[in-house]
This record gives C-alpha cells, structure tokens and sequence, in this order.
C-alpha cells in the first residue's frame, strides 16, 4: 500500500513539474540555478500547483547526516524562488521538496551520484572551486580500463587519468592510486572529487607535476560500479561483502601489477604515491605498511583507522610493528588531514599520538568542517602540489 501511495503521488506531481518547466505551453523559460556577480545562487521551479516547495543544499546547517533545508516563496504565477547567502567558491549540490516529495531541478542537467543518491550541482567560482572547472588548459585523458585480478579471480574495472601529452611522448610518469570511500567505486574520485580537473589545472599552473592518477574500485565483491558490470542495473549499497576486512590491501599488487604493465610509469618507491578518503584512508594507511618499500608518499583524508574486531586478515596483525618497518625503510611524505568536526576526528587524534610515540614524521593539515567532499577535494588538491619533488 506504501509502494503504491508513493507512485501515486509521483505520477501527480511530477507532470506538474516537468510540463510547467516547458517553455512555449504558455510559462516563461527560466534559469535554475543563477550565479549571481555578489556570489548568491537563486533557484527557481515553476510548480503552480504545489502547496510547498523547499530547498536542501549541502551549503545549509546539516540535520544529522542529512543537508538542511529551507522553504521556497510562491509568486502569482506558480515559480518558487529562492536566492541564498553569499556562497565560498565551492561545488555544491542540492534538490527540492516539492509538497514533500523529492525531486531534481528540472531546468539544470548537472547531477552528480554519490552511492544511491543523485543530486543537482553548480560551481562557484572566483577561488578554491576554479581548481574544479573545465579551463582553457591542456587536458588529461581519462579511461574506463579493465584488468585481471587474480586476488578476487575477477576481472575489473579501473579508471586512470593520464597527463596532458602522455600519448604524443616517451616519458615515464610517476603514479598516484587514489582510494575512493566506503559507497564508492571508481567513478568517485573523478565525477564527486574532479580530479581530472584538479590534475588538468595545476599541472597548467606548473603547480603540480604531470603524473598519472589510478582510481581504482576498493569493493573487491564489485566488477564495477553499479550499473558498469553484467550484475544489472541495481540499487547501489553503501556497504558491499568484503568492506574493510582486508581483501582490498591483499589484492592491491594485482593494481600495481596492472598499471606497471600497461603504462609508462616509474617502477619504484620514488614514482609510487597513495591517498585516500575515509575507508579509502584505511586502505591507504594499512596497504602502505603492509608492503613498506612500495611508497614513498601516503595520504589519508579523514582516515577511518582501526579494524574492526571481526577482521582477521593478516594484513591487521602487527601494527606497530610494520609501522616501525615502514619508518624504517623510510619515506618522503605521510599527510594526514581531517576537518575539526569530522566523526573520525578523534580517531585520526589517537592515531597521531601513535606516531608520535613511535617518532614517526607526518604533516598534519586540520581543516574546517566535517566529513565531506568540500574538504576531500581541497585534500587532494593541496596533496598532489607536494607529490614527487
């Protein structure tokens, strides 16, 4: 009964929606949403029959772990309006509530999916987000590649950037393998992260080095991501089989193995970087020390640490241990960042205190906010200036 009420107020409201948005059936042709010069953004939806239509952006107070929402004000001819605060340079995202229900903005075709969600997008530009545009600069190629992976005896996909150039010379490149979090796959890196346009600018800028970029899927129970594999077009989780129980650090060499074939890189500690997001930081904290001579630049962004009690791989045993080997064998940088409200906060805390017992070196970047990709991106961005000099 709750299945059917829902399609029946879909099948109400949503034609309302998306025939008033027409322009030519007798309502004006409007701009959702519109970047203001002074930095606001107003949206507008034209839903003469509503009775209420709200907004919720990621730049509102979150609810939870929920973006927060406002109401929209009604016109004489049925278009909702909303104009925001002056906004930082940044991508965001938002969606309407329309009598409840939500739903895209119909008159903007930017979305952007992160694990089962989708929602609308718009940059402001004129600072940190100019790094996330699509400039007048030389551009990398990015592709959708597929290796063997004897770990998981699957074949599956990767997606790799490589700098502008890479086709028409000889050079080998150094390699940064870029670690999605728990939900992601490997598409997340390059659509909520923009690493191609972060890579594309600042090597433009002669801030960054050209190299190459390894984004590959960290759910090992995965071919690929949702709707990419002979699995079908299913409903995308947030936690598959095998999250985090260290199957993805055993089976990394078949990734290193893959780039290192099939690419011109550099085939040492010295050409080799990783980072990460969340369970992406995990990853990259516990890959790096468990094979201790492979990279001589980690990055954990909001690292998740500790494994849980229920992982038994042999990949968690011995950590300081392997800490001890991997500052042995030495390294040239170990970047930790996390934002002052992020729930792993204090994990990330305890986990510098380790180091620092064990007079192990690391740069430590504390950021505002939480545990969100607004600070991943300026992760990222800041990280691959530091990279193989």
């Amino acid at each position: 009964m709750k299945k059917q009420l829902i399609i029946l107020v879909c099948l109400i409201t949503l034609p309302v929606i998306a025939q008033s948005q027409q322009p030519g059936r007798g309502m004006p042709e409007i701009v959702s949403p519109e970047i203001n010069q002074d930095h606001t953004v107003t949206f507008r939806l034209i839903a003469p029959n509503a009775k209420e239509v709200m907004i919720s952006g990621d730049w509102m107070p979150s609810q939870g772990w929920s973006p927060g929402s406002t109401a929209m004000v009604r016109d004489e001819k049925g278009t909702w309006t909303f104009t925001s605060g002056v906004l930082p340079s940044e991508l965001y995202s938002y969606f309407f509530l329309v009598d409840g229900l939500r739903c895209m903005d119909p008159n903007n075709v930017y979305m952007i999916r992160d694990v089962a969600t989708v929602t609308n997008i718009f940059l402001v530009g004129g600072g940190q987000a100019d790094l996330y545009a699509v400039n007048d600069v030389p551009h990398g190629t990015v592709a959708r590649r597929w290796y063997d992976s004897p770990g998981t005896d699957k074949v599956r996909r990767i997606t790799v950037y490589t700098p502008p150039g890479y086709e028409k010379g000889n050079d080998k490149y150094p390699v940064l393998y870029l670690l999605h979090g728990m939900g992601g796959d490997e598409e997340a890196w390059l659509t909520l992260g923009r690493t191609a346009q972060i890579l594309d600018n600042l090597i433009a800028r002669g801030k960054a080095l050209p190299m190459i970029v390894v984004m590959p899927n960290g759910n090992v129970a995965q071919e690929a991501a949702p709707g990419e594999s002979d699995a079908g077009l299913y409903k995308p989780s947030f936690q598959v089989p095998n999250t985090m129980d260290g199957k993805m650090e055993e089976t990394f060499p078949d990734i290193i193995r893959f780039t290192e074939n099939n690419y011109r890189v550099q085939k040492n500690k010295a050409g080799r970087a990783i980072a990460g997001l969340s369970m992406g930081g995990y990853h990259t904290l516990h890959i790096s020390r468990y094979y201790p001579g492979t990279f001589d630049y980690i990055g954990l962004f909001s690292a998740a640490i500790m494994p849980n009690e229920k992982a038994d791989s042999k990949v968690y045993a011995d950590l300081d241990a392997t800490l001890a080997r991997q500052k042995a064998n030495g390294y040239k940088l170990y970047w930790i960042g996390i934002g002052k409200t992020d729930f792993l906060y204090k994990a990330v805390s305890d986990y510098r205190t380790k180091l620092d017992r064990m007079g192990m070196p690391y740069q430590y970047r504390e950021s505002e906010g939480g545990h969100t990709w607004a600070n991943w991106r300026i992760y990222l961005s800041e990280l691959v200036q530091l990279l193989f000099n």
